[in-house]
């Protein structure tokens, strides 16, 4: 390790405080865990998750290193201490997410300061492994497979830190089993959230760098490919490793579905977190912020309502990009995709017919008013307009038929190719 190269991120998961439903695995005697609408019924064990239990996910990382990388584990929204046992990491069997199978040649122990295997991260901390030697270069889009055992667990009661919609599937088996090659008995729990991780780093040399996209559902791939990783930042890193002039970036999704700017919502709110999920990060070079829907979608539909929301989102922006460019970094906004129903729209999916609350003639003003204003301001340093690329041609406060999802708010894969075809790269040039 020379002092020509320095540490970027090369995957990140936004921390966020787990809720009922994405506590770990259903196996242990009744609880009623409290949560921000009341008290719910979960079953952990004296409150305890993950105890004598072994943890592992897959994560797809974007750049790779020469030969270096180090992960990051958050504590983020724990009050207790989160008490790492043992852990290691290793390539996925057959280059795929959401298996729990490894490549064995490539299993390494993850160790902490300086060669503990043991790590204690305070409430609120996050602690950064040892470097990993790889031994051979860590190609991009490499599949990693990260094994946690936690002889202790944690309780659930003062908080347990995941980001709960990996798009994948996770295990939890009892014991330490982090060096097993497969986890697949009949002991073996699976879920959906990240627990714990949130970044991968790699050793890479200085000119190289982060992009980093600060979004809610639509970024964090509501609607991709289960264990596909084909949202639209994944397609967007495969378009800058294809250009010369971009290919020395990595991507960083710091989104999680229903975040909002102004307003906790499904995680922090994005004024709250911006210097934890983004200015902390190393070697950042670009910020990209995809968010907004979700601060017009829960305000009441009335004149009052939505002027108030609107003013408060343009204040909001302002205050992003000013603390963006004070650390000296280029902030590009995106515009919001439509929300709204088609005339005569007739939708049978119960699921499907709650996301299209958000439509209404009054939130589309407000819609078209920051979009204006995104594309107006010259407080960014560019726009990437995808409200251009995914609306209907001939009404344009609808998505696109082949861009729409079914719900009328998220769009499809189709439509994550199509961002990703559409966003400007020459503003990362």
């Amino acid at each position: 390790m020379n002092q020509e190269n320095h540490w970027i991120h090369t995957w990140t998961a936004m921390p966020m405080l787990a809720e009922p439903d994405k506590l770990p695995p259903k196996e242990f005697p009744s609880l009623k865990v409290p949560n921000m609408n009341g008290l719910h019924e979960y079953q952990i064990q004296d409150s305890i998750a993950f105890t004598n239990a072994t943890i592992r996910q897959t994560i797809k990382i974007t750049l790779g290193s020469d030969r270096f990388f180090r992960l990051r584990f958050s504590n983020a929204f724990g009050r207790d201490d989160l008490k790492i046992t043992q852990a290691s990491v290793a390539v996925s069997a057959d280059k795929l997410a959401g298996t729990s199978r490894i490549q064995a040649h490539t299993l390494r122990d993850v160790t902490f300061d300086g060669g503990l295997a043991k790590m204690n991260i305070p409430g609120g901390a996050l602690a950064v492994s040892d470097a990993i030697d790889f031994g051979t270069p860590l190609s991009a889009n490499t599949i990693l497979s990260i094994s946690l055992f936690l002889e202790e667990g944690q309780n659930c009661q003062t908080g347990i830190t995941c980001h709960n919609s990996s798009r994948s599937t996770s295990f939890c088996a009892p014991g330490n089993l982090v060096s097993d090659l497969a986890l697949e008995d009949s002991s073996v729990r699976k879920f959906d959230p990240w627990y714990y991780i949130s970044a991968v780093e790699v050793l890479v040399p200085r000119q190289k760098g982060t992009l980093a996209i600060i979004g809610d559902s639509i970024t964090d791939g509501r609607c991709s490919t289960p264990h596909g990783n084909d949202r639209w930042p994944d397609l967007l890193f495969s378009r800058l490793q294809a250009d010369p002039a971009t290919s020395s970036l990595s991507v960083a999704s710091q989104a999680v579905g229903g975040n909002r700017i102004l307003t906790d919502g499904s995680g922090p709110n994005v004024l709250s977190r911006l210097d934890r999920d983004i200015l902390a990060i190393p070697g950042l070079k670009y910020v990209v912020i995809f968010e907004g829907v979700n601060d017009i979608g829960v305000v009441d539909a009335n004149e009052e309502s939505q002027r108030e929301i609107g003013d408060r989102l343009i204040a909001g922006f302002q205050q992003i990009a000013t603390r963006v460019h004070a650390q000296g970094l280029k902030i590009f906004a995106a515009t919001i995709t439509p929300f709204g129903r088609r005339k005569d729209d007739v939708i049978v999916d119960a699921e499907a017919e709650g996301f299209t609350n958000y439509s209404h003639p009054l939130r589309e003003k407000t819609r078209q008013r920051i979009n204006e204003w995104i594309r107006g301001n010259k407080i960014f340093d560019g726009v990437v307009d995808f409200d251009e690329i995914l609306k209907d041609s001939e009404e344009e406060s609808v998505l696109a038929r082949e861009f729409d999802s079914g719900d009328r708010l998220h769009p499809n894969v189709n439509a994550f190719h199509a961002l990703a075809k559409g966003f400007p790269l020459g503003l990362l040039k």
